[in-house]
């Protein structure tokens, strides 16, 4: 069987910069095991796998996201990705698409200056105590956290940008988290806040630009920031921006995108 593979990079508007994601559109659900090693033989950050939605008049397409370990509940910058591509290389004739996910319903439209726009759940955080292994693994860390429960992080926010740079967590103690990643963040000094992201117990040593977790920032810099509507910047060394928008319930993330590559998988 052959399988189309495209690759594009998400919350840019240029090649090698952002965060890359593989997308694999399918006409049906391929078996799980599957699914997962083809994420791994991409050993990309997220591989991304919809199939079309013909029985439901609430979605267009089903959408999957997969790390090179394991599956996870939300991903934002492989859904902008899959949005790209089926904006582009599908021929999609809407301006919308309408996705059915493990984290309900999610949106993405196109603008007219070609910018993406997910529409994305607020997550909710809760404040605690800094994990133990949190402390251990990056000098500094405050005592209070935050956990993001419907999307297994937690977070913790320092004094300004320049911290966030210089954050250098041990990935060795933080990968004891398993599953959980790790959120880092700070005012930022020319965009409303900045952040980075660490998830090495699944397969990310430190995500490139990661969408998802502004679900949560979103929400916790409106707040703190008296404002619905931020920009923020993602420090990683390939590094993002992302237009974002509090709406209730919603939050609106937008970001660019640079096609890269599309293949054929052959699988036997």
């Amino acid at each position: 069987m052959r399988y189309p593979i495209y690759q594009v990079d998400a919350f840019t508007s240029e090649i090698f910069k952002g965060n890359p994601a593989a997308v694999m559109p399918l006409e049906s659900w391929l078996p799980d095991a599957t699914l997962q090693a083809l994420a791994a033989e991409n050993n990309l950050a997220e591989t991304a796998f919809f199939v079309r939605e013909t029985a439901s008049d609430s979605a267009d397409f089903h959408i999957r996201w997969f790390t090179p370990r394991i599956e996870v509940p939300l991903c934002g910058h492989a859904t902008l990705a899959s949005a790209w591509v089926i904006f582009n290389k599908l021929g999609w004739p809407e301006h919308a698409i309408r996705f059915q996910s493990k984290s309900g319903p999610l949106g993405v439209h196109k603008t007219p200056d070609d910018w993406l726009v997910l529409d994305f759940p607020n997550l909710h955080i809760e404040e605690q105590e800094t994990p133990a292994i949190i402390i251990e693994a990056l000098g500094g860390a405050p005592a209070r956290a935050f956990h993001v429960p419907s999307d297994t992080n937690d977070m913790i926010v320092l004094e300004n940008e320049a911290a966030v740079r210089a954050a250098q967590p041990d990935l060795r103690i933080l990968k004891q988290l398993g599953n959980m990643g790790l959120i880092v963040t700070a005012p930022g000094d020319q965009a409303d806040f900045v952040s980075r992201y660490f998830a090495p117990g699944s397969g990310i040593d430190e995500d490139p630009v990661t969408g998802s977790i502004h679900s949560a920032l979103v929400p916790y810099w409106a707040d703190r920031l008296g404002k619905t509507k931020l920009e923020a910047r993602q420090l990683s060394a390939r590094g993002g921006v992302l237009h974002c928008e509090l709406k209730g319930d919603r939050v609106a993330i937008a970001g660019q995108a640079a096609f890269y590559m599309e293949g054929t998988v052959h699988l036997e």
